[in-house]
């Protein structure tokens, strides 16, 4: 795959001068096209710029899956600045802790969240500008209709796409302490290239449903920046509700869905009417967790819809594998590594395992972040050389696929014999009075129990 050189801001203004008309947001209201995103994003990079945010600043995305949550993405890239999104499910003082962390300058928020913004606002001392997206009254912010009025052209912006960041995200990585993922414009840009090609997707023709919440990576990446970059459609949903989602997909004639296993376990267990909705939906894309062989079957003999599983950690851009839509799918594998990103299984000295031996799996690519921000340590420790250490405990075929046994760390030994909690849940999520299931070991004095 060749070199992306590009940055984010660039690829995307190539995207709306060819598709200036072609609908690009739809599911909130009036639709959206490649033109006015474009428009609306400029303004808010020369209102960001105007009002004193350098190129390199850290702005902070609070936001629900809205048409603003990708203006004010867009905005803040063509700034020069860097998006750290923020988790909707995290209270104020993590907030705090993680924009504290970034040196955030601004903040966009959404006013359903005012009073969480308003707290954290008050104890980030780097904080200097407070956008608020919506419509009720934005006390002490700016409302981002004020940025959207400015008719100045954003400043001239040159960017080094291998070494300036678009985003830095938010993870627990592999030892439970939040850190910052360092992402450039080359490193986003180029898992979307991998994504476009792997997924094979049709630009100007394939609508993706994004009902996981765009802070996160996999609907981050997968979802809104592939789209925005290579001539897709997006179907924004604010929330999973089963029958919800099923009335976009017929509205909107959406063709490929984005989801997480807890929402295909739910809709398998919607009404027949919801699946006669899917007849537009090419195939489904699964992440974020192992999806159990059960719910799978469940899911694709009630839609006649092949589900595509995948994976990759958030420090990896995050997609590193999937299944391919044209075959074979493996049942219980996340598939063939991704145009231009490597894989291997390695044991705890970095050495290569051959194909069947477990081990952790190892990623190379241009989807590999930079490091962890102000972290220099546990970057080192992330790494066996230029191989990014995922964490997650697995296996490769004679094929080539990969699989995933589970995380290294949640692996238990009892009586000198290793036990995978998956394993375990994938027999439970078989019985048919079982909805969810996830398996925690406990130390007993006789059997002994390590994690």
């Amino acid at each position: 795959m060749a070199v992306q050189t590009q940055s984010i801001v660039e690829a995307f203004r190539q995207q709306a001068k060819k598709r200036s008309s072609q609908t690009l947001l739809l599911g909130g209201g009036e639709p959206w096209s490649y033109e006015r995103l474009d428009r609306a994003s400029d303004a808010v990079a020369a209102s960001l710029r105007s009002g004193g945010l350098s190129v390199g600043d850290r702005v902070g995305l609070y936001c629900l899956n809205v048409p603003e949550f990708v203006v004010a993405y867009l905005g803040i890239l063509k700034a020069g600045a860097t998006v750290v999104p923020i988790n909707l499910m995290l209270n104020p003082q993590a907030i705090v802790s993680m924009l504290d962390d970034a040196g955030a300058r601004a903040l966009f928020y959404h006013t359903q969240f005012a009073d969480s913004a308003r707290q954290v606002a008050a104890e980030v001392d780097s904080l200097s500008t407070l956008v608020c997206i919506g419509d009720e009254q934005c006390t002490g912010a700016r409302p981002l209709s004020a940025l959207l009025a400015c008719d100045q052209a954003p400043p001239p912006l040159q960017l080094n796409p291998l070494e300036d960041l678009a985003a830095v995200l938010y993870t627990s990585g592999t030892t439970g302490r939040p850190k910052g993922a360092m992402l450039s414009h080359h490193n986003l840009l180029s898992n979307t290239v991998s994504v476009m090609q792997a997924l094979e997707f049709r630009p100007g023709e394939d609508r993706i449903v994004v009902v996981l919440p765009m802070f996160h990576a996999f609907a981050a990446t997968a979802g809104m920046l592939t789209a925005l970059l290579h001539g897709l459609s997006l179907v924004l949903l604010t929330r999973f509700e089963p029958r919800q989602v099923s009335a976009a997909i017929e509205q909107h004639r959406a063709t490929v869905f984005l989801g997480v296993p807890s929402m295909f376990n739910l809709l398998t267990r919607a009404g027949d009417e919801v699946a006669k909705q899917w007849q537009t939906v090419r195939f489904c894309v699964s992440g974020g967790a192992a999806l159990p062989l059960a719910v799978m079957q469940a899911f694709v003999d009630r839609f006649s819809v092949p589900v595509l599983e995948g994976d990759g950690p958030t420090e990896c851009s995050p997609v590193t594998c999937v299944n391919p839509p044209a075959g074979p799918h493996k049942a219980g594998s996340v598939g063939l590594p991704l145009p231009g990103v490597e894989m291997r299984i390695v044991d705890a000295e970095g050495n290569t395992l051959k194909d069947g031996e477990h081990g952790e799996v190892c990623v190379r690519g241009p989807n590999v972040m930079q490091g962890y921000l102000g972290l220099d340590e546990a970057t080192r420790n992330s790494f066996f050389g230029e191989w990014f250490r995922t964490g997650d405990l697995g296996y490769r075929d004679s094929d080539g696929y990969f699989y995933l046994v589970d995380r290294i760390k949640d692996l238990i030994i009892t009586n000198g014999m290793n036990v995978y909690p998956r394993i375990i849940e994938e027999c439970l999520y078989r019985h048919v009075d079982v909805a969810e299931a996830a398996v925690v070991g406990e130390p007993h004095t006789l059997h002994g129990l390590s994690l």
